[in-house]
């Protein structure tokens, strides 16, 4: 244990106390922080001064953050904490249902929810029960028009979700299942029924019974189940989207009779990770800390024509192997060539059976694609869908399901025609 010596503070330690209920705030958002790094905190304060702002950011952030999925949170509870002069009429416009067309909707970045929980906790929201003479307003909703909590969890957006809603939503992800179809082989198998006249079987048949043809014996095609190969993208931009499809691929390679052969998973930022081994795990959060450990680049930058150059080259043949279903989980903001990973993914498509493009920025309405990586890859896939929600982790099944299946991508494409002319 560390000794620490006497602590000299002034007379009236209001930072100090300010910097408690700072991590006091960050902890009840689901950031890790003992007293050790309060008084840790409070020294490094002490030691870098309290001048600039942008120093005391990361004077404060170097004390408390030592993970990438705690950065997002520990930045939107800084700056409502100390920078935002009316940050508890801010956070208490997250908390209150506002009436439609009063007050202009706008939905919370991402953490801001979070953040607004843990610096609420505890505080009580202003009791809209009383009129302004006093006197009790009843107000009748109809429950027939209003969703359930487990409905509105299965369409709200990954990045919107507080740290509880967070938690519901992987124990919902981890009663998804991904099935498929089985895939006709060449090879074939005995049967009563069958299209096909197994004469070698009929022949061995009738030298046993002497020569005489007693029964034409039967086949038809053997079933088999393809390899399911994801490619998630983890980001800067997509880091929470990212971490909630790694817990339903968990729950994927770990369920028993869905169909798939097997389940490989990669990560790829600024480099291309393979992850399948820790996914076998049961538990997963023991599966996803050890996969969060093998990737070093966690919320950095996108080279995705680089990494899946990687991949064609060292990977594709190992686990692209007798058509394999490909997933493909990024917003496609790529700081590649647009040429070089047109051609990458032109490559994986023609090695895989089917290959289908998650994207959450296809949440929003009037998406097009602007971007040149979007409009690089987009003619490369089969199926262009939303991956924002549980509910679009639910359509990929049925996706999957059909062949012709496109999604997006048909009016995605008529947009690009459109701007190419």
């Amino acid at each position: 244990m560390p000794e620490y010596a006497p602590l000299e503070l002034p007379e009236d330690p209001k930072l100090a106390g300010n910097i408690t209920h700072f991590a006091r705030a960050l902890r009840r958002a689901g950031v890790p922080i003992g007293p050790g790094r309060v008084i840790d905190a409070i020294r490094a304060v002490e030691a870098a001064g309290f001048t600039e702002k942008r120093d005391f950011y990361w004077t404060l952030h170097a004390c408390f953050v030592n993970r990438p999925e705690h950065r997002a949170v520990f930045a939107q509870i800084f700056r409502l904490y100390w920078r935002d002069p009316r940050y508890l009429e801010h956070m208490m416009s997250y908390m209150i249902p506002a009436v439609r067309g009063v007050q202009e909707e706008r939905k919370a970045r991402s953490a801001e929810k979070r953040a607004a929980e843990a610096l609420l906790d505890g505080a009580e929201a202003p009791d809209l029960s009383q009129g302004e003479e006093g006197e009790e307003t009843e107000i009748e909703i109809d429950a027939s028009l209003t969703m359930s909590s487990e409905e509105r969890l299965r369409t709200l957006d990954f990045e919107q979700m507080s740290v509880a809603e967070i938690a519901e939503a992987k124990r919902m992800i981890a009663r998804l299942s991904l099935p498929v179809k089985p895939i006709k082989s060449r090879r074939a198998q005995a049967s009563l029924r069958g299209q096909r006249v197994d004469a070698a079987r009929t022949l061995r048949q009738s030298m046993r019974q002497g020569g005489d043809l007693h029964k034409i014996a039967l086949k038809q095609p053997r079933p088999r189940w393809p390899n399911l190969v994801v490619l998630c993208d983890i980001s800067g931009s997509m880091s929470q989207y990212s971490r909630m499809v790694l817990h339903f691929l968990h729950a994927v390679a770990n369920e028993k009779g869905a169909g798939w052969a097997k389940v490989h998973a990669f990560t790829f930022g600024t480099r291309l990770t393979n992850i399948t081994r820790h996914l076998r795990q049961r538990d997963v959060d023991a599966a996803l800390a050890a996969a969060g450990a093998e990737a070093q680049d966690w919320e950095g930058g996108t080279r995705i024509g680089s990494c899946l150059e990687t991949f064609n080259r060292d990977w594709s043949r190992r686990v692209m192997g007798q058509g394999a279903v490909v997933l493909v989980i990024t917003d496609g903001l790529d700081r590649d060539s647009p040429d070089r990973l047109a051609k990458q993914m032109e490559r994986l498509h023609l090695s895989s059976r089917r290959l289908i493009w998650l994207n959450p920025l296809l949440r929003w309405e009037g998406f097009a694609p602007k971007a040149q990586g979007i409009a690089a890859m987009l003619p490369h896939v089969d199926s262009f869908r939303a991956g924002h929600s549980i509910a679009s982790l639910q359509d990929l099944a049925a996706a999957i399901s059909r062949p012709d299946d496109m999604g997006e991508k048909d009016r995605l494409m008529r947009l690009i025609g459109v701007q190419g002319v």
